[in-house]
């Protein structure tokens, strides 16, 4: 995905899988993972293949694209589709959940949780159902410890996503301009999902990388358009400026707008996110490389698990992982 959690949005922008709040559940009773009673649960065989696909919203392109995609693949396989639209509102989203897994069309669901605390009445609602649901983020957001019946979890793996994207820019920073780099460092919003953990891992990765290379400046990249702007006023505190590290597909492009804006080249950049204007960036050469999320491959394999755990409802789910993949123009 952490946001609200719209760092999916941001990763979905990319998310991020960035966004909604991302707020570790703290209740003690429902780490204890305790499963509902299931005396008016169905059996596997009767539920219907319907599946419940509730995003943050779907306004960002991003998750409306990932709806269109859900139905798609979804319906190949022989399933109906009911797609959600929470508009980044949590009360909105368990509201309208709970009153789906209350109506007997739900046959599993997929959740893209505006507010992972707020979950945990509609987490327990679907295990005494036997409806088999996926959550994004991790278990200890939900306040679990590890995987529980009839719930999987689904996250992006910020530290690795971090680690990827200051190694790349080292490395263009050391092909480049020979190891010497003045970096501006284009960051998520405060409350973003995983954003300590990926901005720790950025850090350390480039200054293992590249040694001689500096963040002189961090900015908070909010929008495409607000991004260009506050990059272009660091741009002019900075005129030595040569690297950008961005933690997402709108600091990137607002990077390259305001490097433009100002005459001015920007020789290294990389990207956290890897939406399709970025990828024709980075096969131009405009851009270095994308740590890129792979949505089609994650949407895959979370419809896969549901499918598979209707056959048992009452198995403990997996904790899966968004896949990752460093594109370059060479690659």
């Amino acid at each position: 995905m952490s946001t609200p959690r719209r760092r999916n949005a941001r990763a979905l922008s990319c998310l991020a899988l960035g966004a909604a709040t991302v707020l570790l559940a703290a209740c003690s009773s429902s780490s204890s993972g305790g499963t509902p009673a299931t005396s008016s649960a169905p059996a596997a065989a009767n539920l219907p293949k319907t599946l419940v696909f509730s995003p943050l919203s779907l306004a960002p392109p991003a998750l409306k694209g990932l709806s269109v995609g859900v139905k798609g693949y979804a319906g190949s396989k022989g399933w109906d589709v009911i797609v959600q639209d929470p508009n980044f509102d949590p009360t909105k989203q368990t509201t309208d959940l709970n009153a789906v897994l209350d109506s007997g069309r739900a046959g599993a669901a997929w959740v893209i949780a505006v507010a992972p605390q707020s979950m945990g009445d509609t987490l327990k609602a679907a295990q005494g159902k036997g409806i088999p649901i996926l959550v994004n983020g991790k278990p200890a957001e939900y306040g679990y410890s590890g995987p529980q019946p009839g719930i999987t979890f689904d996250y992006i793996d910020y530290a690795a996503g971090g680690q990827a994207l200051g190694d790349q820019l080292g490395k263009c920073i050391t092909q480049k301009e020979g190891g010497k780099g003045q970096v501006l460092f284009a960051v998520s919003s405060p409350g973003q999902a995983g954003k300590a953990e990926f901005e720790a891992a950025a850090l350390a990765a480039l200054k293992a990388a590249a040694p001689n290379a500096t963040v002189v400046q961090t900015v908070v990249v909010k929008d495409r358009a607000s991004g260009q702007t506050d990059i272009g006023n660091a741009l002019q505190g900075h005129p030595d400026l040569n690297a950008v590290m961005a933690s997402t597909d709108e600091g990137a492009l607002g990077a390259l707008g305001a490097f433009s804006a100002a005459g001015k080249q920007l020789p290294c950049v990389t990207d956290f996110g890897g939406n399709d204007e970025v990828l024709k960036d980075v096969k131009a050469g405009t851009i270095f490389a994308s740590v890129a999320l792979q949505f089609a491959a994650d949407m895959t394999q979370s419809f896969d698990t549901l499918v598979k755990m209707q056959a048992d409802p009452k198995a403990a789910g997996l904790v899966l992982t968004v896949p990752q993949k460093i594109i370059t123009a060479s690659s």
